[in-house]
């Protein structure tokens, strides 16, 4: 996956922004829905925070206090940089954190859990609650167009296609696989849950 990332990092926001590839698809609310999340993410509270799985920065730039941002991708690491250009950046991996326990007050992850098959899940909230007092997880909203659990196929502007895993959530559900939490964003497109 490391090498899907680095060749999709120049154009992994146009997800977010509906263009590129992404101009043509039907998604009624996403833009206010987006709005509303990076909302929700400025109103937690000021906090030293590790973003893994931090991707381009697109909702880094949205967490308040001192963020230092993981990912495993240069390429991801470098589009970061441009976009959270006040946090620091550490190229890691999200199984196995560079970080001594309890390092960080928050640990926020988005459109990363989602990815994780079983076993990766458990070493993934084993890491993320030795290094953080608190986990907040950000990723794809359950609904009516897709199965709870998917493989994908991604193609990149390059032409390449990469076979993907992916999981959809509802809040409550998310909130129970994170061991309990309260729901800080319930959405069409997105969930949020803070742990």
């Amino acid at each position: 996956m490391k090498t899907y990332y680095d060749r999709r990092a120049r154009e992994y926001d146009d997800w977010f922004l509906g263009t590129g590839r992404f101009a043509e698809r039907d998604r009624p609310g996403w833009e206010q829905e987006l709005d509303d999340l990076r909302a929700a993410l400025k109103a937690l509270p000021p906090a030293r925070t590790l973003d893994v799985a931090c991707g381009t920065g697109f909702l880094t730039r949205h967490l308040p206090g001192e963020i230092v941002g993981l990912d495993q991708s240069a390429s991801m690491l470098d589009e970061a940089r441009g976009q959270a250009p006040e946090a620091e950046y550490v190229q890691g991996d999200a199984l196995e954190l560079p970080f001594p326990d309890g390092s960080f007050d928050r640990l926020f992850t988005s459109h990363f859990y989602g990815h994780l098959e079983g076993e990766e899940r458990r070493r993934f909230l084993h890491e993320a609650r030795r290094v953080a007092r608190e986990l907040v997880v950000t990723d794809s909203a359950l609904r009516e167009d897709v199965e709870p659990e998917e493989r994908q196929e991604r193609i990149l502007n390059d032409g390449s296609r990469w076979e993907v895993y992916k999981r959809y959530f509802t809040a409550d559900g998310l909130a129970d696989e994170l061991g309990g939490g309260e729901t800080l964003f319930a959405g069409r497109w997105f969930v949020a849950v803070r742990s």
